[in-house]
């Protein structure tokens, strides 16, 4: 499969120009020399360095993988249509039916962006983290350096990497036999997705929990649940954990929450001024 570097880039700047701050959720900042996102905002919203988008958009970047192609078709809000014509001008196969799409809809995504007052977290179908607001990785810490496997829940969750998150014995067995769970039904929608058999392979040979609940083909589904949140600044905070689905795409969106009035909507609030500026 052919890639056009050249066609990739005009592309890249075309769809920046058309998107307006407003779109995204940014402020308008003043009096901009073109229309759209400037090269340092979308850098921000894919998480890229902005030199990196250059070399994109000037056609010199001749190789840019799936996940950064699926990084910018968040970032600029592409119908699915735009984003399959960007995999292809980068020489890269368009997700398939028969594996898993990290694809946000346009809609889905202003929706998330209308809960900015919310911490939320987007997850593929394998519960890969894709996408997340400012104020959820305030309370869980930012995501930005997680590289591979770390941005996989059931892979942090039952390799023990670090969490801020912790539950009682009742809620850990809850969220357990709902990721089996969901893993076993994803490999069952998506048979040819080598990533997720991959992932699994993995998980059964990294813990034995997960082994275990696999081979119990165990079965739950995500309820409402609390969870405390061990913040190193404003201490423990105590949010309700709602898990959504969007039918016909897959993506888990996880919102936490906290009742009015309480200290939990008190230190949310005071979370969503001090970001992650003073811990990580």
């Amino acid at each position: 499969m052919n890639n056009d570097p050249a066609a990739l880039g005009q592309a890249l700047r075309h769809w920046r120009d058309r998107t307006s701050p407003n779109d995204v959720g940014l402020p308008q900042g003043g009096v901009r020399r073109a229309p759209g996102l400037r090269r340092e905002e979308l850098a921000q919203l894919a998480g890229l360095s902005v030199d990196y988008v250059v070399r994109l958009e000037r056609g010199r970047a001749t190789s840019p993988s799936p996940q950064v192609l699926a990084s910018l078709s968040r970032a600029l809000r592409l119908s699915e249509l735009e984003r399959d014509h960007l995999y292809l001008l980068a020489g890269q196969a368009p997700p398939t039916a028969g594996h898993i799409s990290p694809h946000i809809p346009p809609s889905v995504q202003r929706l998330i962006d209308q809960l900015r007052n919310t911490p939320i977290s987007v997850h593929d179908a394998a519960w890969n983290l894709i996408s997340w607001n400012p104020l959820w990785a305030a309370l869980i810490g930012d995501p930005s350096a997680w590289r591979g496997k770390e941005r996989n829940i059931a892979w942090r969750h039952f390799t023990g990497l670090p969490s801020r998150v912790t539950h009682t014995p009742e809620q850990e067995a809850r969220l357990e036999t709902a990721l089996v769970s969901d893993l076993r039904s994803s490999a069952a929608r998506y048979p040819q997705d080598t990533a997720l058999r991959s992932l699994i392979i993995q998980l059964r040979r990294a813990s034995d929990r997960f082994d275990e609940l696999w081979d119990a083909h165990a079965v739950g589904f995500h309820t409402t649940d609390s969870k405390a949140v061990h913040h190193p600044d404003v201490g423990i905070v105590t949010v309700d954990c709602d898990t959504l689905t969007v039918p016909g795409n897959d993506l888990r969106i996880v919102t936490c929450s906290a009742a009015p009035d309480t200290a939990a909507s008190d230190q949310l609030e005071l979370l969503a001024t001090i970001g992650t500026q003073v811990s990580t």
